[in-house]
């Protein structure tokens, strides 16, 4: 699979490396020409196969699927950097807004369909980039969930598959109007981690959630 990031801070470099590891094609790309080819030439190296840098148009060009990996206060501008390239295109968001300033009331990920007109599920949001680092994520035995939001079909089966290359276990977290409260999700647990407290803890497993009945 052809994967354009947008981006080439942490979470590119994280989630680009292991892609590019597990035999995709990955490029990155960002606003500063030089260190987006630094950036790919780092992960070159750590996933020994190649990864490319470009413009954002360039990223949004070769991907069949597209990653949004920004920082919400240049999401905008990156957007329109890319262009009419993602129109139709799936795109895999994850990014989050700061939980200081979260407002509930405004979905990312709608925005960035709004936006582009690209079929958008919003995914790899909840975890700090270290965790994507690791091969795999597994916790206690279990291999990391991913929730995923989205309602076009071959964007979320496309998800799925990067979700499975990183050793994780995709999950169904329902249609992009469900992205909101995943983004609120990530705004509540980021909040808690930031205070030192163990998040995982707050919900009991499976086994001890009571008898509930599938939606």
């Amino acid at each position: 699979m052809r994967i354009g990031i947008l981006g080439a801070g942490g979470m590119a470099d994280a989630l680009g490396t292991q892609w590019a590891r597990a035999g995709h094609e990955v490029m990155v790309s960002g606003r500063d020409p030089g260190r987006g080819a630094a950036q790919a030439a780092r992960m070159t190296t750590r996933a020994g196969a190649e990864v490319r840098a470009g413009s954002f148009a360039e990223a949004a060009g070769f991907g069949e699927v597209v990653v949004v990996a920004v920082r919400e206060a240049g999401l905008l501008d990156t957007l329109q950097a890319a262009g009419a390239a993602l129109r139709g295109k799936a795109l895999v968001d994850v990014t989050n807004a700061n939980p200081k300033e979260y407002d509930v009331t405004r979905s990312l990920a709608r925005l960035i369909g709004d936006v582009t007109g690209g079929h958008v599920v919003k995914a790899f949001n909840l975890c700090h980039v270290d965790v994507w680092r690791m091969t795999p994520p597994v916790f206690d035995g279990r291999p990391l969930a991913v929730p995923l939001c989205g309602d076009d079909p071959g964007a979320l089966a496309a998800a799925r598959t990067l979700v499975a290359d990183l050793g994780c276990t995709p999950v169904d977290g329902g249609g992009l109007g469900r992205a909101a409260l995943l983004e609120a999700t990530a705004a509540f647990m980021i909040g808690l981690w930031f205070g030192g407290a163990d998040a995982q803890a707050v919900l009991p497993p499976l086994a001890s959630s009571g008898a509930h009945r599938p939606a």
